[in-house]
């Protein structure tokens, strides 16, 4: 969209000056049509310069002023209202009726096909009193009360006078069929709403600092937690003990040792198919690492006893072999059977721990 540049008169506290007019090469039939409708002596509207004097000369009157819109304000605040059973007496005593009015200060044919207006003096001003007297105490009364209030409500006074006499309203060129005697005219075809909505859009309400809201620390996921700044981080998985070595394991009791070797021949010829005893395995025992230097090899009493690759439970000894006499082992051979152990008498062996499957 190209930038449009409004004249001089169109800015902020300018004087007013005759406006700036641009026609196209050809002039439209509606234009012409309504300043011979306008004319009051009839003037030759023939060719474009013709049109472009007699449209310059009627904006530019002290009369050529338009009624954009009326809005209708309160004449006191709230709190000075009168009170009244019958509608229409409030209405008669507690509203005014301002005129918005304006003149022509740009009108263009011929790229954008639009005219503008300028509010006039007289109505800047009853908006800017309206704002100040009863805008802005109904403003001031229904806010909070805070340390920078007051120069808050001063500053957005300053800035409603200045957005006033910035205001300038753009619509199409078409509106100039409102155009009257004398220049004076009025818009048409519902663009009256629109300033109105405009200069309403101008009344901007005191907006006072959002409250002090305190911050509430969340409590802390773990009862032992310190704080909450560390509940994110992961935790430290506990490493695990180091494996012992075999050798340094010394067995506790040593009967295990001597009923080893006791039976150690006995237990060599006697397979795991023969004899199956569920006993309960005592708990493994573990003792301390030796605190001397480290050794080769362990020595035990018995020649033919290796050390362990790994460290295990001690094996468990069952309690029969300590009821057979020297006699049976004597009788018995490699193939040895439940009975040859004298088995069959079993009733006369109760076990104590294990049972014979």
């Amino acid at each position: 969209m190209p930038t449009v540049l409004l004249p001089a008169s169109a800015a902020a506290f300018a004087p007013r000056s005759p406006p700036n007019v641009v026609l196209n090469s050809k002039v439209e039939p509606w234009l012409t049509q309504t300043l011979k409708r306008i004319n009051r002596i009839k003037r030759p509207l023939n060719s474009v310069p013709q049109h472009f004097r007699c449209l310059t000369e009627t904006l530019s009157g002290p009369n050529a002023i338009w009624t954009l819109c009326s809005i209708m304000l309160p004449k006191a605040p709230d709190s000075e209202l009168r009170k009244d059973e019958n509608p229409l007496v409030e209405a008669l005593f507690n509203y005014q009726l301002i005129h918005v009015e304006a003149y022509v200060v740009h009108v263009d044919m011929v790229s954008q096909n639009e005219v503008a207006f300028k509010l006039t003096p007289e109505t800047i001003e009853s908006l800017v009193d309206y704002h100040k007297d009863i805008f802005s105490v109904d403003t001031a009364a229904n806010t909070w009360n805070w340390s920078e209030k007051e120069p808050q409500l001063k500053k957005l006074q300053e800035e409603f006078v200045q957005a006033a006499n910035r205001f300038v309203y753009r619509t199409a060129a078409t509106a100039l069929e409102g155009l009257e005697e004398d220049g004076a005219g009025e818009l048409l075809s519902g663009r009256s709403e629109e300033v109105k909505n405009a200069i309403m859009g101008l009344f901007v309400p005191l907006l006072p600092p959002p409250p002090r809201v305190d911050v509430v620390r969340p409590t802390p996921l773990l009862p032992n937690s310190s704080g909450t700044e560390n509940w994110w981080q992961p935790t430290v998985p506990q490493p695990h003990p180091a494996p012992v070595d075999a050798w340094k394991v010394v067995p506790s009791s040593p009967s295990t040792t001597s009923s080893g070797d006791s039976h150690s021949n006995m237990w060599a010829n006697l397979g795991l198919n023969d004899l199956q005893v569920e006993s309960p395995s005592p708990p493994m025992v573990y003792s301390q690492p030796y605190s001397s230097p480290p050794y080769s090899s362990p020595q035990y009493s018995s020649p033919s006893y290796s050390a362990p690759q790994y460290y295990s439970a001690p094996m468990t000894t069952s309690p029969f072999p300590s009821m057979m006499t020297s006699s049976m082992f004597s009788a018995c051979g490699p193939s040895a059977s439940l009975g040859g152990f004298g088995f069959d008498r079993y009733p006369d062996y109760t076990p104590q721990y294990g049972t014979i499957v």
